[in-house]
């Protein structure tokens, strides 16, 4: 049984690190190098870095990547704004394990083809930022969530895989922010309809939201954010709960 991944998500803008609902309402949560320190000392898999305002115009910074990749021993994913292969090479030279692709790809779907083949499947991560209207599924969005494309998000999960993606970082509109846990459903229609690993991402309120996305959906890996920020639990206390409900976890 491959174990499974508790991943903290740092959100950036170029004020710091915020969390907002939604993808709305974003406040200041801290500073990125603190924070990613601290979840590494809390035995964290993996962090994420996203520029959430990069489709505004600019993107992560190699420099706060390359300063963060020195303090880390853990793999460090990034994305947002990431406008080309080229873009993604000079992230993965400045410390990044892996890119994520998510506005370009949908745009120009060739660019996890060529990602894949120039750097690998395994550092190519499609993310999806998924909204779903009334009782149809879930649908796919661009642009920091304000652009609504035609893809569902179990379809686009299956073209991205085809395309060269190694994993799918799948975060719900819906949920995210708001404490309700990971939306199961959602996970479960992609999980459907892809072999490689999923990343839950948005809602998680506490270690059970985890143990749902992994024992009840299928993924492979679960983000969070904001109950990390706070504080409200630590990344060991999660990975003990799943312990003790039998999930294997990383020590």
């Amino acid at each position: 049984m491959v174990a499974k991944r508790i991943v903290p998500c740092l959100d950036l803008t170029d004020q710091g690190v915020v969390k907002g609902v939604h993808f709305r309402h974003l406040r200041q949560m801290g500073d990125p190098l603190e924070l990613a320190r601290r979840y590494e000392r809390e035995g964290a898999d993996e962090v994420v870095l996203l520029k959430v305002d990069a489709w505004r115009g600019r993107g992560l910074s190699p420099k706060l990547l390359a300063r963060t990749s020195r303090e880390l021993s853990i793999p460090l994913t990034v994305g947002g704004g990431v406008g080309s292969v080229e873009q993604a090479e000079e992230l993965l030279s400045a410390g990044a394990d892996r890119v994520s692709f998510n506005s370009l790809a949908l745009e120009r779907p060739q660019v996890l083809t060529e990602a894949a083949d120039r750097f690998g499947r395994q550092a190519v991560v499609l993310a999806i930022d998924a909204h779903r209207e009334g009782r149809g599924p879930a649908t796919v969005y661009a642009r920091g969530g304000t652009l609504r494309e035609g893809w569902s998000a179990a379809a686009w999960a299956k073209e991205g895989e085809r395309r060269g993606a190694g994993e799918v970082l799948l975060t719900s509109i819906d949920r995210d922010g708001t404490h309700r846990g990971y939306d199961l459903p959602l996970l479960r229609a992609v999980r459907r309809s892809v072999r490689i690993p999923i990343m839950a991402s948005g809602g998680a309120a506490g270690p059970r939201s985890f143990f749902d996305a992994f024992e009840n959906a299928g993924a492979d890996a679960a983000l969070a954010a904001g109950i990390f920020h706070r504080g409200e639990c630590t990344v060991g206390e999660v990975k003990d709960y799943l312990s003790s409900r039998g999930i294997e976890v990383r020590r």
